[in-house]
């Protein structure tokens, strides 16, 4: 499988370096003192670009979205880039439903845009099959394929940031992902957050009822999804955690995006875990589990994290946080973990 970078110049902001460039500057908005952020949105700019992966004699477009600082080293003061973010999304939607959702007076409800106004460069895409990706192979999508995305985007991303090692993200499928990507090219990750992990399935209540529909998800590559779909993820492991005021602004942002998802990720967390090897993981690693999500136990997740081979790990519990976290009341909790962790220096004596 090889990859290249391809496409044509769309609108505003050109670089030689990147494909297909699209600008657009988000309305102006206040971060909330909640969490403190001092820039508004308006200091943040986006770009689209497109990466091609090669599969047998199949060329497989992949979208990627990058938002940062307008001018991140330049006369205006910005700070210089403090790293590079991948975000990886899960199973049932899109990338910037969940990473880049816009709503008015919400400057929170986008993390792509919290991060770049804390000087991050941040990026997202969408896995073969999804949103604004190619859809014309019969595939279903599963771990490994998203793995397979993740080698393909990596490298386009590291040859437009000189080549800088990759702050990566997961959260539930798109964990397991992040994972596989890890142990294959640990090379490319400087560090690796895994956000609503499984890793056996042992104990995992949503994962048991998820089996039951096992056959039907195995006798198609796509299962429909709908606003009543989109709004059972964020009650369906413990009422009262999520935010209930954007779920309908990130059902909109969705369904305008796909009505139907692979059934890969499904298949694979329900009859094919565990799909990565933690003892063959060794980058440093943050795991991340909400304190009622159905996905993984806790159990399930502490001998995970004691098989992490790289010493440079953390496990942390994030109270009243179900399975989608960055849509939990308690995001700021999220962000919070994340620029610290993301953020942290390596450490000067290891022992080795």
């Amino acid at each position: 499988m090889t990859n290249r970078i391809t496409g044509s110049r769309r609108e505003f902001f050109a670089s030689a370096a990147a494909a297909t460039l699209v600008a657009t500057t988000l309305p102006p908005a206040t971060a909330t003192a909640q969490t403190g952020n001092p820039r508004s949105a308006a200091d943040v700019v986006g770009t689209e670009h497109w990466a091609i992966k090669r599969v047998g004699s199949d060329s497989v477009k992949l979208f990627l979205w990058n938002k940062k600082l307008r001018n991140p080293a330049g006369a205006t003061g910005g700070p210089k880039a403090r790293g590079t973010i991948l975000f990886v999304h899960g199973s049932s939607v899109s990338s910037t439903p969940v990473f880049d959702l816009q709503i008015p007076g919400r400057p929170t409800s986008s993390t792509m845009d919290w991060f770049a106004r804390l000087g991050f460069d941040t990026w997202c895409f969408d896995c073969e099959g999804y949103g604004r990706s190619d859809k014309m192979r019969s595939m279903n999508a599963n771990i490994a394929d998203g793995a397979d995305d993740l080698a393909v985007v990596s490298e386009a991303i590291m040859k437009l940031n000189g080549g800088q090692k990759l702050l990566t993200y997961g959260s539930s499928s798109g964990a397991l992902r992040a994972a596989l990507f890890a142990q294959r090219h640990p090379e490319r990750v400087k560090r690796l957050a895994l956000d609503a992990m499984v890793w056996t399935g042992e104990g995992s209540p949503t994962l048991a009822e998820r089996k039951k529909r096992l056959a039907a998800y195995q006798a198609s590559n796509r299962r429909p999804i709908d606003r009543n779909m989109i709004r059972s993820i964020f009650t369906r492991d413990h009422p009262g955690t999520s935010d209930q005021t954007i779920v309908e602004a990130f059902a909109d942002a969705v369904l305008a995006l796909d009505t139907s998802v692979p059934t890969g990720t499904y298949i694979d967390m329900s009859a094919n875990l565990p799909v990565c090897d933690p003892e063959k993981i060794t980058v440093p690693t943050l795991i991340m589990r909400g304190q009622y999500d159905g996905i993984a136990s806790f159990r399930d997740l502490a001998t995970f994290f004691e098989k992490l081979a790289n010493p440079d790990k953390q496990f942390v519990v994030m109270p009243g946080i179900a399975h989608t976290s960055t849509r939990s009341k308690n995001f700021a909790l999220v962000y919070h973990l994340l620029e610290g962790y993301f953020s942290q220096p390596d450490p000067v004596y290891t022992g080795a």
